[in-house]
């Protein structure tokens, strides 16, 4: 089951993300040859129109196999489409292609079109991630309370008079939906507080100054945080939003993982969060499974943060990755020329030697992840 829930995660985030080339490609008028989801030897194939649509043997990633994108020459391509068709004499291949051949090359596409094609794909990731994180929103959501578990002693709050099971409506005026939302709130206070509860349908208000403890943030660091002594009663609530209120909660969480995306990489360049922490496919199965078994908004959620990281991800300045394919064609456009063949090759070659780099690093940390866990 953990197999079949990560093939399911992994084969959503790779035809979304392959959907993208493929759709603004044709938008472009580009010839798509073949639309495969993973790569590898071909286990399933289907010719519609001009596209052949694959199902390959390893499912780890995919590929939109488009005419002219490996920016070929034009007698590179003019003998491509003679070798396709069959043709035998050489001699009598032209010198440029055809102006209908050149309309449907990826390669005699502008930069701006091809820059299009290739950003179209982490795009989509993200994207896709917005809708699911809205449907979520839309759909109902499970939301820790702000109702009060425990009250330190001569804490602030225990100072004001508030009490366990109360249940903290506002901060400051501003409404307060879930703990999280409370914990924020406090947190941007940045001086005294009015926390408004309800106990026994009444309504009150207590102002405090909350004091300030060191406690560690997500990457381990020890960061200064405002609290008043309270913790959350660690009931759950399935809370629905209204359209507009979707929208806006899937914008901000949309927001929130991107920039903590962003944030784990630059934590990670500086040595911040180690490098056994980075996991790969084993650990995507292993919460996969975990978010199946808690229910479709944990799934759903899953998927959204995952489609982030992969669209952010691909958008790295590698080449291989679409982030160097934009790397290279934002320099075609300053230099007014392709960048030469072996310079793209050779850059090529070592963006192929980090990746796999990244990905040895990424199975061994799951092994050794799961024989931690399993104690062998």
């Amino acid at each position: 089951m953990i197999l079949v829930n990560f093939i399911i995660v992994l084969g959503i985030l790779i035809f979304v993300h392959e959907l993208g080339h493929f759709l603004v490609a044709k938008w472009m008028g580009v010839r798509v040859e073949k639309f495969s989801l993973g790569f590898g030897p071909k286990l399933i194939g289907r010719q519609i129109g001009e596209t052949e649509y694959l199902l390959s043997a390893f499912p780890l990633g995919g590929y939109v196999k488009m005419f002219g994108e490996g920016g070929f020459s034009e007698i590179e391509l003019i003998e491509q489409e003679y070798e396709r068709d069959g043709a035998k004499d050489k001699g009598m291949v032209p010198y440029s292609l055809p102006d209908h051949e050149k309309e449907r090359s990826f390669a005699h596409k502008s930069i701006p079109q091809r820059m299009a094609i290739v950003f179209a794909g982490p795009l989509f990731n993200m994207v896709f991630a917005w809708l699911l994180l809205v449907s979520i929103y839309l759909t109902g959501v499970p939301l820790l309370d702000a109702r009060i578990g425990e009250v330190l002693a001569d804490r602030p709050a225990a100072v004001a008079g508030i009490q366990k099971g109360d249940l903290i409506t506002a901060v400051n005026g501003q409404s307060v939906r879930d703990w999280d939302g409370f914990s924020k709130l406090v947190g941007q206070a940045g001086g005294p507080v009015t926390i408004t509860i309800t106990r026994s349908a009444q309504t009150i208000s207590y102002t405090m100054t909350p004091t300030t403890t060191t406690t560690k943030n997500l990457f381990g660091e020890s960061v200064k945080k405002p609290v008043i002594g309270v913790s959350p009663s660690y009931q759950y609530t399935t809370t629905r939003y209204g359209l507009f209120e979707a929208i806006q909660a899937g914008n901000a969480k949309a927001v929130e993982v991107t920039s903590l995306t962003f944030l784990s990489l630059v934590k990670l360049v500086e040595g911040v969060v180690p490098l056994n922490s980075l996991g790969g496919p084993m650990m995507i199965a292993d919460m996969a499974n975990k978010a199946a078994k808690t229910g479709g908004a944990s799934f759903m959620m899953l998927l959204a943060v995952v489609s982030i990281n992969l669209g952010i991800l691909n958008l790295m300045p590698i080449p291989v990755l679409d982030g160097g394919h934009l790397l290279f064609y934002s320099i075609e456009a300053i230099i007014r020329r392709p960048v030469p063949q072996k310079v793209r090759e050779y850059a090529q070659q070592a963006g192929m030697l980090v990746l796999i780099a990244m990905m040895v690093l990424a199975f061994y940390n799951d092994i050794m992840r799961y024989f931690i866990n399993t104690k062998l």
